[in-house]
Order: C-alpha cells, then structure tokens, then sequence
C-alpha cells in the first residue's frame, strides 16, 4: 500500500473518530433532559456580555447609520446650515465614485494577501511548536507573545525605521551581502513595495493568536489518530493536510473569521508606514479613505457610508462562513 493511500486511510480514521464523537455529543443533548429543556442555557449566561456590547455597539453603530443619510459637513457640525436628509444619495456617490471603487479593490486584495500570509505562517509555527523541545518552544512562544503584545503604533514606527532608506539596517544587510540597487532604497515609495512593507507588519502582529489557538487545538487532537498516520508512513505536510486540517477546521474558520476582520479594517500600520495612504493616495485602503474623507475632506457623511459599507461587507463574510461551518456540523 502506498503512503497516499495510507494517510487517506488515516485521514478517514480521523473522520471517523470526529464523526462519532460529535453524533454521541449530539444523541446525549437530545436524550438528556437537560438537553432538551436547557436550551435558554447558554443565552443567559452569554446574557451580560450581549447586553454590554449591546450597549457599546448599536448606538455608535445607529449613529453611523444615521449620519450616513444625512448631507452632514463642517458647516452642518458648527451649526451655519441646517442638517438634510439625503436618504440613499451618499452610497449612490461612493458606488459612481471610481476611486471609491479602486480603494475597495486594494482593500480586498491587500486583506486577502494579509489573511493567507497570517494563517499560513500560523499554521506552520503551530506544527513547529509540537516539534520542538520545551526550551525553544518556551522561547518561540514569549517572542511570538511580544510581537503580540507590542502596540500597533509603536510596532509600525519600529518596521519604518527598520526599512529606512537612510538609517534602516535593512538596506545596510542587503548591500553588504552585495544585492544592488538598495543603497538608499525607499521601500514605501513604490506602491506595491510599500503594501509588501505593510503586510509583513500586519503578519508580524497577527500570526501568534493563529499560532497558539492551533497549537492548542492540534494538543487536543487524539494521539493515537496522528501515532496511526505517521506509522503508515504519512509525511508531515500529508499529515497536516489530511488528519490535522479536517479535526482543526472550527479553529480555523474562528481565526479566519477573526483575521478577515481585523485585516479589512486595517488603520494604523498603513496610516504611520505609509504616511496617510503613500504618494498620492496609493496605499489608501478603506478604513484611512473614509478617515481622510470624514476629517481631512469634512464630508462626514461620506466617511460614514464607507464605514456602513465595511460593516456590511465584513458581516457578509462572518455571516457566510458561519453558514459554511454549520452546514458541516463544526458549529451550533
């Protein structure tokens, strides 16, 4: 028997194990009284926490709403005209808008490019960590906690200076290993270079959440299902893909879901590396376009139907992922 055929064999092992793990999960909670009586349960103890981000979060976000349909500028904030409704006429003037429409190209792709670079990086430390000694596992880690842990102002500031074209020891490195052309290179002139420079930040700070929560979830994986796949001579990529992914798969879409959001409405690191959306504007992503809108430009209104249309967006995708994971039963 081949090894592909034997990590297919350990793959269905596995499914197995989750299969009949999750329909036992699922005949207890029906045949069990509590089960079938409980199932207000879990509302009233997520009841404080639902009423506080109720509170933190529907007025600001009816506001938003609100002020997205008015014609709201600095003249209507000090009080020399009168507010107006504009109903719908702002979301008409950023869809006609092709700049608009630009920034949200560049928004998604930059946020697709930061999502994969994070989860992949993740991954791959997350399998490192089960690997390693407990020294150098303690070490990764705390490191990886740091980059975490460093404020996003404070960690921009530090990858600036890093790839200065003057001072940054980057260009220092590259030209003393004879690479030419880098002797005074700005890497945030150029418009692709300087996006490159801004996702290597954001993976920096973004890769130890996905790293521990896969590392504690490949933990919890039976050993027995990843002992069986390695003695059928499964290689580790094989391993990974076939055994770990499908057992790991509600951890990821919760990372994914977590990294998608946090990446489409990336600020600080493109509005301090890029020094407010880069050379005329090309690095503008929508969180810094709807940000010079509201309070460079004082078209509040304008800033606040791009932030509408974030939300909507990221709701979409939360939304359709959720859908996704209950379809496989990996969600309530």
């Amino acid at each position: 028997m081949s090894a592909s055929a034997r990590a297919r064999g350990a793959s269905a092992r596995a499914r197995g194990v989750s299969a009949r793990t999750r329909g036992a999960s699922s005949r207890a909670r029906r045949g069990s009284p509590r089960g079938r009586a409980g199932g207000w349960t879990p509302l009233l103890y997520l009841a404080p926490a639902l009423a506080v981000l109720g509170a933190l979060l529907v007025y600001p976000v009816y506001q938003l709403g609100l002020i997205s349909l008015l014609e709201y500028t600095q003249a209507q904030v000090s009080g020399g005209e009168p507010t107006s409704f504009r109903g719908l006429d702002n979301y008409a003037t950023l869809l006609s808008d092709p700049r608009f429409r630009e920034v949200l190209l560049a928004t998604v792709l930059f946020a697709a490019a930061c999502v994969v670079s994070t989860l992949a990086v993740g991954c791959a430390l997350a399998v490192l960590l089960t690997r390693v000694r407990a020294l150098p596992r303690l070490a990764l880690m705390l490191a990886a906690l740091g980059a975490w842990a460093t404020p996003a102002v404070t960690g921009s500031t530090v990858w600036v200076f890093l790839f200065d074209p003057d001072f940054g020891p980057v260009n220092d490195v590259l030209t003393a290993l004879g690479a030419s052309g880098f002797a005074g290179h700005s890497w945030t002139y150029g418009r692709y270079s300087a996006f490159a420079l801004v996702l290597l930040e954001v993976v920096w700070c973004s890769f130890p959440l996905v790293m521990v929560t896969l590392y504690a979830g490949i933990r919890a994986i039976p050993a027995e299902v990843l002992e069986a796949a390695a003695l059928d001579g499964a290689s580790t990529w094989r391993i990974w893909r076939s055994v770990m992914a499908p057992l790991l798969r509600p951890i990821l879409g919760v990372v994914t879901i977590q990294s998608v959001i946090w990446d489409f409405k990336v600020f600080t690191q493109i509005y301090v590396m890029t020094n407010g959306g880069g050379i005329a504007g090309q690095n503008l992503v929508l969180n810094v376009y709807a940000y010079q809108e509201a309070f460079s430009s004082s078209r509040y209104s304008l800033g606040a139907a791009i932030g509408v249309v974030m939300l909507l967006i990221l709701l979409a995708v939360t939304l359709v992922q959720l859908h996704l994971l209950r379809r496989r039963g990996e969600a309530w």
